[in-house]
């Protein structure tokens, strides 16, 4: 099995193009991961640090409201409050349009698939409607710039960030025998720690029991997040002494540089390469992950870089099998239709909420993908049969009959789209049926439908 430029549109990319031919080679595919970040410079979104409007912003608009209950003012501060909750809503639905944008306009689009993998590998979800908008500057912030570098590197930038540390409450973690701890008669909050090894580093079925948890619970107290303040490390809410988790002691020392090694342990442990390898292996390649693809890609891993593991998997014969037992999440698939239709990343980072809403957002939520609301922090689920329900499947074939038409003004002929979309060597009873469809709309939405397009 070889390297199959359609193939990698699919499985590595987001899709085929009239506007960008697909990877000529694996070392194309590297190289748009290793080079210049240009979709972020095109399609820009905030950081959390510079987004608005921002925490601070939010919780002054609050509390200014609640002082002005009963007096004068009290219309003119909650009209402002209402005002920031909707620059925040707007924010949310820019930002994903921003998101498809880049996925529409990637030549290669292989970074984008990784930024979108990664995001889900370090879930967090907003705690409430107000906080939506910061999702997406968190994943600008620790995930993207971080892609091709050394997981530590993106494991301490993710579990250190504001947004990681509300979503797992570890403000309400606080070292029992700290000084806060021993005044508040407060206790430890394990969610940070048990998610960090079960989901993030070593696997739930990773070499780790109760007690390091508890260990790696303690190392973590000190972090926190205080929304006007904003991020800082606390010695006096920290576990004083030494913690051991996987048979390693670290300092006594309080500190971010303790927690920092702590992290640093994980992300270097054999136990994650081979956790990270197969969840890697399963997302791009197939559920019923190779071997010997899981073994390269944890040596790859274990011993260097991530853009090593990515070298390591699309070097392997096996990530080039011609069975594509995935298939396309939500907005992937969405995404690879816009960009199948040549639809512009402009025109979407440019459309007025509305079109967002109505074209990605809402067909998102009905075909099983509310978008970044996973139920849970171990994202959106790998197995094929998840998105393939009856209600997620009339969604898609909804979309796929009736977008088109939205997003263009004039459609492509079905019989040019059937190559355009599924590449030279498309399915022929694909391409009779968009073929024999009274009209283009239909033919289109043949293709859409098809398994051939929503499989990868």
């Amino acid at each position: 099995m070889t390297f199959d430029p359609t193939l990698a549109a699919f499985r590595f990319g987001t899709g085929l193009s009239p506007h960008y031919a697909p990877p000529e080679s694996i070392e194309a595919i590297l190289a748009d991961v290793a080079g210049l970040d240009l979709m972020a410079k095109e399609h820009p979104v905030p950081l959390f640090s510079t987004v608005s409007p921002n925490p601070a912003d939010m919780v002054r608009a609050n509390r200014a409201r609640a002082d002005a209950r009963g007096t004068q003012g009290y219309d003119a501060a909650e009209a402002y409050r209402v005002q920031l909750n909707g620059q925040a809503r707007l924010r949310k639905v820019h930002n994903l349009g921003a998101e498809v944008a880049r996925m529409v306009d990637a030549p290669v689009g292989f970074r984008e698939r990784l930024v979108a993998f990664w995001a889900d590998h370090f879930t967090v979800t907003a705690r409430n409607g107000a906080m939506g908008h910061y999702v997406t500057p968190y994943i600008e912030e620790t995930i993207r710039p971080n892609i091709s570098g050394r997981f530590e590197e993106m494991l301490i930038s993710v579990v250190t960030h504001p947004m990681m540390l509300t979503y797992l409450q570890q403000g309400q973690s606080i070292g029992p025998n700290s000084t806060q701890g021993l005044r508040q008669k407060k206790g430890l909050n394990e969610n940070l720690a048990r998610e960090v090894l079960e989901l993030h580093t070593l696997g739930v079925d990773g070499p780790y029991t109760q007690t390091d948890v508890t260990e790696f619970a303690e190392l973590l107290t000190g972090l926190y997040y205080h929304r006007v303040n904003g991020f800082d490390y606390i010695p006096t809410r920290a576990e004083p002494g030494a913690e051991t988790i996987l048979g390693v002691t670290y300092s006594d020392d309080a500190s971010l540089e303790t927690v920092r090694a702590g992290l640093h342990g994980l992300a270097r442990h054999p136990a994650t390469s081979a956790h990270l390898a197969n969840k890697l292996v399963v997302h791009f390649v197939s559920g019923r992950p190779d071997a010997g693809l899981v073994a390269a890609v944890t040596e790859a891993l274990f011993d260097g870089t991530l853009l090593d593991a990515y070298a390591a998997l699309l070097s392997h014969p096996a990530a080039w099998t011609q069975t594509r037992d995935k298939v396309r999440t939500p907005q992937e698939y969405i995404a690879a239709g816009m960009r199948a239709l040549g639809v512009s990343g402009d025109t979407l980072a440019s459309a007025t909420i509305r079109h967002i809403q109505s074209n990605i957002e809402a067909p998102m939520r009905v075909m099983g993908q509310p978008w970044q609301r996973p139920i849970g922090p171990d994202g959106w689920p790998e197995d094929p049969a998840a998105w393939i329900i009856p209600q997620a499947v009339a969604g898609r074939i909804s979309w796929a009959m009736r977008a088109p038409t939205r997003l263009l003004d004039t459609l492509p002929d079905p019989r040019e789209f059937v190559a355009t979309a599924l590449g030279p060597n498309a399915d022929a009873a694909v391409g009779f049926a968009a073929g024999a469809a009274e009209t283009r709309a239909d033919g289109i939405g043949v293709v859409l439908a098809s398994a051939a397009f929503q499989r990868r």
